[in-house]
Order: structure tokens, then C-alpha cells, then sequence
């Protein structure tokens, strides 16, 4: 800005005369400046600059990435984990699982039935049923094939599990619901790669747990995760007529270890409670035996087992 001296030698400054504008041509000015030929305060040639540094910005992080992500999916298989067993979160002790279980959160691990009333016991069929839905389906060709002990299945194959084994906790008898003893189904989680160690004879531990299991280890041959039930407390072993099982008292072994081959379907035990006493809710606990599962009773820290009640109505 020019200074312009007076005749005193006094130099005065000429200050820009302030343009008075309205509030639209404010904000139009804002947007478009014809004068400085600027949109939003930038030149077109400062807006090509800074989409040309962020075009080659946002390229370069993206290659990056891409270059992180394949690196990354090179090192993983897309048929099993790459962290197994011990060095998994998962770990080395499969948990045990049951069902039914009812839908209504507030019920909990209750089995409350009336077999007389058919919205009662159909409720509990039809969550069976949900349950057992892969296992319906049919189970000829593809790479299924029928095991036993002396022909487990090869790396490509997997066992058949028939329902048809399950006898008195088989959809033709509505899964024990439409009479006093009804049946829970119990699997195992699957853990990719892991192994069991069976017991092949019964154990002090089983023999003081109960003297008919321990008796019923010895006295079937194979190799087998062991199952056994009981109340959970006395008051309920008296409230309970004893526990069939289907189609044996345990997972054989032909069914390990799980390696994810396609079509794998987990091995199931059917258990029939006999005879609960009605309007009184029986607690029984349901275990898995064997060398490297280990046990632990309780509500808050269980493993190797489940809990659940039985109330017929």
C-alpha cells in the first residue's frame, strides 16, 4: 500500500476502502470469487495440485494394504486354523454341550414339560429337530461311509451318524416327550486336530462316581469318550429312575479326530431320563470321560460337563 507525503513532509497511508456486501453476496463470494477466479478459496490449478497429492496418497496406502493383506492370507490355509490346539484360544479341552435348550432366556437350562399337553412336548420336539436338521439330511454317497472300530474312516471321508440308532430318543417316539422319560442330546465341541486319550477299562475315580458305569466301561469293548448322568445332588439321584443311553454311552472313536472334512458331522449320545418325579425340578449333571478332558463341576468354572433341569409336569 503507497505511502503519500503531504506538504508538512508528513506521510500518510491510504487504507482499502472496506466493500460493503450483502449476506448472499457474502456467501456467493465464499463459494466463487470472480475477481480471484477462486472456488472455495482455491485456485483450480491449487484444487488440481491437491487432488493430484492425494490421488497418489490414497494409491500408495491402498497398494500397502493390499500388499499386507496378501502377505498376511499366504501364511493361513483355508481348511485348518494355523494356531491349533495349545497355542489356540480354544485350547486342548473340548467343552460339552446339550440340547434342547429353550428359546425363552428366563428359562435357562430348564426341560419343563407336561406330556399330555401337545404344545408342551411339541415345543421340545421341534427344537430337537432344529437341532438334528444336518443330520437328516441324507447321508449316502458324497464321502460319507459307515465306521467301526476296525474301518475309521480315511482323510477323505467321514462317518455316517445314523438316527435310526437312537431307538427310544428317535423322532418316531417324538424324542421320549410324549411320556414320562424324555432325552437330551450331548456333542462335544469340535477341536481341529485334537485327539483323545481313551480309558479303556474303568478307574478308581469312575468306580467310587458309580459302580453301574464303572461296570459298564469294563463290560464294553472299543474305544470310547465315556458319558455318564446322575443327579446332581443326592435329593435328585433319589428323584430320578436311572439313564439310558444311545446308540452307546460314549463317543467312539472312529469319529476323531476332526481334521474339517467336508460334510463332517460330530458324533451324538442320546440320554433318556427315566421317570423323573413330576412337579419337582431334578438337577442332573451330564460328564465326558477321558484321559485328556478335564473335569470340573460348578456353575461358574464348568468344564468337561453340563448341567441342566428336568421339570415334568
Amino acid at each position: 500500500m503507497a505511502a503519500k507525503e503531504n506538504e508538512n513532509g508528513v506521510k500518510g497511508f491510504q487504507f482499502r476502502k472496506h466493500v460493503e456486501r450483502t449476506r448472499w453476496e457474502s456467501f456467493y463470494t465464499a463459494i466463487y470469487n470472480p475477481s480471484t477466479k477462486e472456488f472455495l478459496g482455491r485456485t483450480g490449478k491449487s484444487w488440481g495440485q491437491l487432488l493430484l497429492f492425494y490421488s497418489i496418497f490414497y494409491i500408495i496406502l491402498a497398494a500397502l494394504f493390499a500388499i499386507c493383506m496378501q502377505g498376511l492370507l499366504a501364511t493361513l490355509d483355508d481348511r485348518e486354523p494355523k494356531w491349533k490346539l495349545e497355542r489356540s484360544l480354544i485350547g486342548t479341552n473340548p467343552g460339552l454341550g446339550f440340547r434342547p435348550i429353550s428359546n425363552k432366556t428366563e428359562e435357562g437350562s430348564l426341560i419343563w414339560y407336561n406330556h399330555k399337553n401337545d404344545t408342551s412336548k411339541h415345543k421340545w420336539v421341534e427344537l430337537i429337530d432344529e437341532f438334528l436338521t444336518p443330520y437328516m439330511q441324507e447321508q449316502n454317497g458324497k464321502n460319507f461311509e459307515i465306521c467301526d472300530f476296525n474301518k475309521p474312516a480315511n482323510a477323505s471321508k467321514v462317518c455316517v451318524v445314523n438316527l435310526k440308532d437312537f431307538l427310544d430318543c428317535s423322532r418316531s417316539k417324538f424324542y421320549g416327550y410324549n411320556s414320562t422319560s424324555p432325552c437330551i442330546f450331548l456333542k462335544l465341541n469340535k477341536i481341529f486336530g485334537w485327539e483323545p486319550k481313551y480309558f479303556t477299562n474303568s478307574t478308581s475315580e469312575m468306580r467310587e462316581y458309580s459302580t453301574e458305569f464303572a461296570d459298564a466301561v469294563d463290560a464294553e469293548p472299543g474305544s470310547y469318550i465315556w458319558i455318564s448322568c446322575q443327579g446332581e445332588k443326592p435329593v435328585d439321584r433319589e428323584n430320578v429312575g436311572g439313564f439310558n443311553y444311545f446308540p452307546k454311552q460314549g463317543f467312539a472313536s472312529y469319529y476323531f479326530p476332526y481334521t474339517n472334512t467336508q460334510n463332517y458331522l460330530s458324533p451324538l449320545v442320546a440320554v433318556q431320563i427315566v421317570n423323573p418325579t413330576p412337579n419337582l425340578i431334578v438337577s442332573i449333571e451330564c460328564r465326558a470321560w477321558a484321559k485328556n478332558i478335564i473335569y470340573q463341576g460348578g456353575d461358574l468354572q464348568r468344564e468337561g460337563s453340563v448341567h441342566f433341569e428336568i421339570l415334568l409336569d
